[in-house]
């Protein structure tokens, strides 16, 4: 620190606060979190932002360690004294000071985000490229990849434009749903609520999607292993959810980073040995391997795949909002979005190249070597796991704020202070959306084509759309802010509208230009998806629920190994033709 902030050693330290003072280099409002250093009774007090840049306040990049001395004025206000005799007076606050000590790093926050996206585009992003054409397919890879990770972006920027308005709103309290608080101060009250509404409905969706995906799995691999005690794929959801359970009842991401390291080094592991089971049946399969004409319906069911796979952005705000450095969320969108990039682009090409059209529903069922299929397929299943961990979060925190349960009630569970804002309320609202999930799941167990349908609403509205829309506005509506006005906790910011005329002459035109040209290219896109998908819906044989057939062939295992598909046009082409027979094919008509 600066000699003016040096610690004074030479005074009673039971008078005085042990201080933290955090400044950034790149114009940020510094923050101060200062609590009394008693370890029986530890008084969290809180931070102010100050206005007054420079001011002799030194620029550094973490905390250090200072102290102020405590005196009462005569009204018997508590003041603090700087060592140059500058007094300043400090409101109460714990959450910041939290946030701050153990919040997330950039590298951690980057590895939520890969943990968000990859698993199931890991899996259905080489079909999508089959279904697209090379050439339009890699374009439209390019494109998507490079606007969202563009919307992922701005969705940070708008973070922060929030904090910096309204400090005592967003950077004092814990904020359970900040994308739809984004919509309220950029459009309004409908618009935050068209956003819960879109946001709730893809988390809800996605959860069901990996659910399921990780329940017929792990009944796959339980049966190669055990054939004479397999569980169907209807009980197998009963069972990973109620495992499940307990790790959802965790605040917020910041206290299960363990779970997305995890998935994301689960995910790495599981492209490895896809591309290492594509690579040994390259020398047989890739010669035979034929690409279908392109048709408009299939590149518009591709483009869903493409929206699902980049998707995500539901989560974003959350991540952000538990970062240590919040200013840092483009730095870990953008090591995420290229290291998933990393991922995608061999998958889907070595695909291309060495199954082409014989490529199903997954290119891990492709894979013609048994051991490393049921390897992959088992960590494909543990990210979809883990990542129902992160995507539940944000839809439980939403219902908590609608139902306004407290964060905390001195409900203490687990012996270590592990869960330390924690009531009973939280575990009966997260076990009934578990429950939700789970019969949704189990009434309609088969969710590819629905998939492909969220793909081209929800994802396309909230990771592409919405976050250009309140980009816009709400640095539109920035310049008409005062001071006082960014301090006031209920801001009025509906009655005076910011106009779409407005946002044209306020924002520079090339921000303009590219905001609109990825609202206007994503709305068309994902409608031509949607209708794709609600034709493929149309087509689509479904089994019957889970609870109306319990005692049928959906609630058990018909082979004790997974299927291997061989490739070629026919299907009929095995590297291994003396131990493994192909299964017949029928050509669609």
């Amino acid at each position: 620190m600066s000699i003016l902030f040096k610690i004074i050693t030479n005074l009673n330290p039971s008078s005085f606060l042990k201080t933290r003072l955090f400044n950034s280099n790149n114009g940020e409002q510094p923050l101060l979190c200062s609590f009394v250093n008693n370890e029986d009774e530890e008084e969290l007090e809180d931070f102010e932002m100050d206005f007054r840049q420079g001011n002799g306040w030194k620029k550094s990049e973490d905390f250090e360690d200072i102290i102020m001395n405590e005196t009462e004025n005569v009204n018997g206000l508590k003041e603090y004294s700087w060592p140059n005799g500058k007094k300043k007076k400090y409101p109460a606050c714990s959450y910041v000071q939290r946030r701050l000590e153990t919040g997330l790093n950039w590298i951690t926050a980057a590895l939520f985000i890969i943990a968000d996206m990859a698993g199931g585009g890991v899996v259905a992003i080489p079909i999508a490229l089959l279904n697209s054409g090379l050439l339009i397919g890699s374009l439209s890879i390019l494109f998507i990849g490079t606007a969202f990770c563009y919307t992922a972006h701005i969705l940070g920027e708008n973070w922060m434009t929030m904090c910096r308005r309204w400090p005592e709103v967003y950077g004092r309290e814990h904020c359970r749903k900040p994308y739809p608080e984004m919509a309220f101060r950029a459009l309004g009250e409908r618009a935050r609520f068209l956003t819960s509404c879109t946001l709730n409905v893809m988390l809800f969706g996605v959860s069901v999607v990996y659910l399921l995906l990780a329940a017929k799995i792990t009944s796959e691999l339980w049966a190669s292993f055990s054939p004479s005690h397999s569980f169907g794929p209807c009980v197998m959801t009963l069972i990973l959810a109620g495992a499940l359970l307990p790790v959802t009842f965790l605040k917020s991401p910041q206290d299960f980073w363990w779970a997305v390291v995890s998935a994301m080094l689960t995910t790495c592991l599981a492209v490895f040995i896809i591309l290492l089971g594509t690579l040994l049946d390259l020398p047989k399969c890739s010669s035979f391997a034929k690409q279908p004409n392109f048709t408009f319906n299939n590149y518009f069911l591709s483009i869903g795949i493409f929206f699902f796979a980049f998707g995500g952005h539901g989560v974003f705000p959350t991540i952000q909002h538990d970062m240590r450095r919040p200013r840092n969320f483009t730095r870990s969108s953008l090591f995420a979005f290229i290291a998933v990039a990393a991922m995608y682009i061999p998958l889907s090409y070595f695909g291309y190249f060495v199954y082409g059209d014989s490529l199903q529903e997954s290119i891990i069922s492709s894979i013609q070597t048994s051991i490393l299929q049921q390897l992959a397929n088992l960590l494909i299943a543990l990210h979809c796991i883990l990542t129902i961990t992160i995507v539940i979060n944000p839809l439980n925190q939403e219902v908590e704020h609608f139902i306004d349960i407290p964060h905390r009630n001195n409900f203490k569970i687990i012996l270590q202070n592990f869960l330390t804002d924690f009531c009973w309320q939280r575990v009966i609202i997260r076990t009934f959306v578990m429950l939700a999930v789970v019969f949704i799941a189990l009434t309609v167990p088969s969710f590819g084509p629905i998939l492909n349908l969220m793909g081209g609403t929800c994802v396309s509205l909230i990771s592409a759309v919405m976050p250009c829309l309140f980009y816009l506005y709400l640095h539109a509506s920035e310049d008409k802010s005062n001071p006082k006005s960014k301090l006031e906790k209920d801001l009025p910011i509906n009655d005076r509208p910011v106009t779409f005329i407005n946002v044209i002459k306020r924002t520079p035109k090339y921000t303009l230009l590219i905001n609109i040209s990825v609202i206007v290219i994503s709305i068309l896109c994902g409608i031509a998806a949607t209708n794709s998908a609600f034709l493929e819906l149309s087509t689509s044989r479904f089994s019957g629920p889970c609870y109306l057939s319990l005692s049928s062939e959906n609630n058990k295992i018909i082979n004790s190994v997974q299927s291997l598909h061989c490739c070629g046009t026919f299907r009929n082409i095995s590297r291994w033709p003396d131990k493994f027979q192909c299964p017949s094919y029928e050509p669609p008509n």
